[in-house]
């Protein structure tokens, strides 16, 4: 798994895209609207090498601290000109409001490429690149507001431990939050799917990273990966409670959810 991501890791975004048609970047922002951070979040995202959910949750948080802003502004009417400018701006410096993201990953050259998206799409503040295990995370225990993975869980080795770590890292009332690809209900759309998946998806591998094998790969071990219902019984063994999931393009994606209490 660590060679497949270590070749595809250059191309990856843009496989991505052609893959999905770009409908991963609508998977990832239903995600973050389903986590709806406030500013003071602390978010681990595990298996996030590009960056792509850290970037969202930044950019999440700054707009509902924009909002913050606006409305105590409003309710601060008599205020002078000169004090509202103070008051923008000693808030605008703490654009985050203490929210913190740990980008967590087990490949060097995914992280690689994050941390040179971040500097050219210009995010420093509250964000920071971990190389560790999802089945070993280099956290303390209690740790974390929210823990996410996306479409990362089915290429780790042992997924009950990377549950169980899951559950360690986060804080009690923490939330648990995975994006998956997962089980098509619908025998029409499964059938598409398939010839889709391992007809033409290696092939874009092959023109767009130069790696058709890497792309099998990964085709084969989402078809591998426990469905919807299966998942969520393996997220309650590790602890979690008020589980639940929420299927997306009729199961082509699961959004799983699960709290420490």
């Amino acid at each position: 798994v660590y060679q497949v991501f270590e070749s595809v890791a250059k191309k990856y975004d843009i496989m991505n895209d052609s893959m999905t048609l770009g409908i991963h970047r609508v998977w990832k922002d239903i995600l973050m609207h389903k986590m709806n951070p406030s500013p003071g979040t602390l978010l681990l995202d595990v298996a996030g090498g590009t960056g792509d959910i850290a970037f969202r949750f930044i950019n999440y948080v700054r707009s509902v601290r924009e909002r913050q802003l606006q409305q105590k502004l409003k309710h601060h009417q008599n205020l002078s000109w000169q004090e509202i400018s103070e008051s923008y701006q000693e808030d605008k410096f703490k654009s985050l409001g203490d929210s913190q993201v740990v980008v967590c990953d087990i490949n060097k050259e995914m992280l690689k490429v994050g941390k040179q998206k971040a500097q050219h799409l210009g995010y420093s503040e509250g964000l920071s690149w971990v190389l560790g295990n999802a089945e070993e995370l280099p956290f303390d225990d209690d740790k974390f507001d929210v823990y996410t993975i996306a479409f990362g869980i089915r290429n780790v080795t042992r997924i009950d431990l990377a549950l169980q770590e899951a559950y360690r890292v986060l804080k009690p009332g923490g939330r648990f939050l995975c994006l998956e690809f997962s089980h098509v209900s619908n025998p029409l759309l499964s059938r598409l799917y398939d010839i889709y998946s391992f007809q033409v998806i290696p092939v874009l591998g092959e023109v767009i990273a130069g790696d058709w094998k890497s792309y099998q790969y990964l085709v084969e071990s989402i078809r591998r990966f426990p469905p919807q219902e299966e998942l969520k019984a393996m997220i309650e063994d590790a602890g979690f409670l008020k589980v639940d999931y929420q299927n997306l393009n009729l199961g082509i994606v699961a959004i799983h959810s699960g709290f420490k209490l």
